[in-house]
């Protein structure tokens, strides 16, 4: 039976990979974001541009002032110095200014904190995360309810699992099982921990929060587009901190459903026929690779 399910979970998933995928993971040298994959990362993204027109005069002003103060005040050009006490227009100034320049960051700022915890439309999908030293545990809320661990996948298993292209399945990144979601709908993300602090951080999703023992962070995302994306435990949790990766992989509609079927029965089933409409699509690629 159930080779019979992954077979036509497999068929299903070929017929609806004709749509390009798109991913994204860290690049050596990178020092921009990941490219933005929910409306929450596009405003994070805006708003890093706009917060840049402010810190850039500003460091450059200063920069000016300390080199013209440098030159101008230096002994051998000023042996008397000044003793003025203040200047009211200039107490005015810096006091203003800032004051205009924080108002002007703190608005948009504001308006993006509170789109980060109010999404659009009530979540399709409530998944939980626990967070162990040194994997990640996931359960799906739904009707029938599913269970793995996720960890981070080790070299020696790669031909094992299928995922010996590095290019798509990163060393460090990859892992065994991967969070499957449907494209463009809103899922809830419950996080917590097990033992010690851990943190859930998905770069390209624009979600970051703490996994805390006996406490439970809600966040969410929607991700538009279809891909498989990384992210890390980012709260220093013990030794092997450095290898507790996060994967996410972002399916259709119908590949979802029929993964989900048939991943109650065959978890591994499951993943290697998904992995094979997926990764056998001529079409698929990943960003920057």
């Amino acid at each position: 039976m159930k080779r019979i399910l992954t077979g036509a979970g497999a068929s299903a998933f070929i017929l609806g990979s004709a749509v390009a995928a798109f991913a994204d993971q860290p690049h050596p040298w990178q020092w921009r974001f990941q490219e933005a994959a929910t409306p929450i990362m596009e405003q994070i993204e805006w708003f890093e541009v706009y917060t840049l027109w402010f810190i850039i005069p500003i460091t450059l002003l200063v920069l000016v002032l300390l080199a013209y103060c440098i030159i101008k005040f230096r002994a051998s050009a000023n042996p008397v110095p000044s003793r003025t006490s203040h200047n009211t227009l200039i107490e005015v100034i810096w006091t203003v200014g800032p004051v205009v320049i924080l108002l002007a960051l703190a608005v948009p700022s504001f308006q993006l904190l509170t789109a980060q915890y109010n999404p659009p439309e009530e979540a399709k999908i409530t998944l939980k995360a626990t967070g162990n030293q040194w994997n990640w545990d996931y359960e799906y809320q739904v009707e029938e309810p599913l269970s793995f661990n996720s960890a981070i996948l080790q070299e020696g298993d790669r031909a094992a699992a299928g995922k010996e292209d590095k290019a798509k399945y990163p060393r460090l990144l990859a892992v065994d099982n991967e969070v499957v979601v449907p494209v463009k709908t809103t899922v809830r993300v419950l996080v917590t921990a097990s033992d010690v602090i851990h943190a859930f951080a998905m770069p390209a999703f624009g979600i970051k929060t703490d996994a805390v023992p006996g406490r439970i962070n809600e966040i969410w995302f929607n991700a538009e587009k279809e891909g498989l994306y990384y992210g890390q435990c980012s709260e220093l949790c013990g030794k092997d901190h450095a290898y507790m990766p996060i994967a996410i992989r972002v399916v259709s509609d119908e590949q979802y459903n029929t993964w989900l079927t048939a991943a109650r029965s065959d978890l591994n089933g499951a993943n290697k026929a998904l992995m094979m409409a997926v990764d056998g699509a001529p079409s698929v690629s990943v960003a920057g690779n």
